[in-house]
C-alpha cells in the first residue's frame, strides 16, 4: 500500500496545508480517505481528479468532508461529460447533510453524481483492500479506519477522544495515523481529541509499528505534540506532513 498525506491540518486549513485528506493506493486502486476543506486542490498534485475510485469520509464535520461540494462540481460539470458515480462511504445522512452544504434539494441532491453508501461498524472489501470501519468517540458519528492488504495494514483513527475500540482496531498495526489535537494538560474536554500523550499511549497499547501525527490545528505546537507522543511511545513517531508518502 501506498499511503500519501494530501491535507494534514486539523480544524482549519494552516497556511502550509489543507485540512484532513489521504490517498491509499494499491493495485492501481486509489481511495480517498477524507475531504476537508481545500483538499480538492492539493489532491490534484497526486492523483488525477478522475482517477479516483472511491471516498471514504470519516465523518461529517467540514474540515473532514466539504471539499465533497467542490468535487461535485468537478464531476458534475466536466466538458467531456459526467463520469459514473463515484462511491462514497459515509455515516448515516451523508448524501443530505452535502446536498444541504451546497443549498440544494436533498433529493436527488448529488446522487447522480456519487454513489452514496451508508458507513457502519465491520469490514467490507474496496477494490484490493479490506477496510474494516469502528465507530469512535467523537460528538457526532465518527469512524476509524483499517485498511489491509497484502499481509500488511494501516489505521487511521479520523476524530476522536480515547476510547478502548481504537485499541482493538489498531493492534499490531504497521503504521497508526494519530490524530493529535489537543495539547496536554491545556484541553481537557472529553471524547472529542486526543493529545499527543494519548496518541502515543494508543500506539503502545495497540502494540503498532510507526505512529504519525495528523490533525494538528494551526494554533497548536506540532513539536510539542511529538515530544509529548514521545514520551509514551518508544517507537518512532514523526508529524504527517503534505506530500509525505509511505509505503505500507
Amino acid at each position: 500500500m501506498k499511503l500519501t498525506v494530501v491535507g494534514s491540518s486539523g480544524s482549519f486549513p494552516s497556511a502550509e496545508s489543507a485540512c484532513s485528506c489521504y490517498l491509499v493506493e494499491a493495485e492501481g486502486f486509489k481511495v480517498v480517505i477524507d475531504l476537508g476543506n481545500g483538499a480538492l486542490g492539493a489532491l490534484q498534485k497526486y492523483t488525477g481528479l478522475y482517477d479516483v475510485d472511491a471516498v471514504v469520509l470519516s465523518h461529517l464535520h467540514p474540515d473532514h468532508c466539504i471539499d465533497l461540494c467542490a468535487y461535485y462540481v468537478a464531476r458534475n460539470y466536466r466538458f467531456e461529460g459526467c463520469p459514473a458515480p463515484l462511491p462514497v462511504f459515509g455515516p448515516a445522512g451523508t448524501a443530505e447533510r452535502l446536498a444541504r452544504a451546497y443549498d440544494m434539494d436533498e433529493d436527488p441532491g448529488m446522487k447522480g453524481v456519487f454513489d452514496f453508501r451508508t458507513l457502519s461498524e465491520g469490514s467490507f472489501e474496496l477494490g484490493p483492500f479490506t477496510v474494516t470501519a469502528t465507530q469512535v468517540a467523537h460528538p457526532v458519528e465518527a469512524y476509524g479506519f483499517r485498511f489491509e492488504h497484502g499481509g500488511a495494514s494501516f489505521v487511521y483513527t479520523g476524530d476522536t477522544g480515547p476510547c478502548g475500540q481504537l485499541v482493538d482496531l489498531s493492534r499490531g498495526t504497521d503504521l497508526l495515523l494519530s490524530e493529535a489535537a489537543y495539547t496536554h494538560g491545556k484541553e481537557e474536554f472529553a471524547d472529542v481529541h486526543l493529545n499527543g500523550r494519548q496518541a502515543g499511549e494508543l500506539a503502545t497499547a495497540a502494540g503498532v509499528r510507526r505512529l504519525v501525527l495528523t490533525h494538528i490545528p494551526p494554533w497548536t505546537d506540532p513539536q510539542r505534540n511529538m515530544d509529548d507522543a514521545a514520551g509514551t511511545y518508544d517507537g518512532p513517531v514523526e508529524l504527517a506532513r503534505p506530500g509525505a508518502v509511505y509505503e505500507i
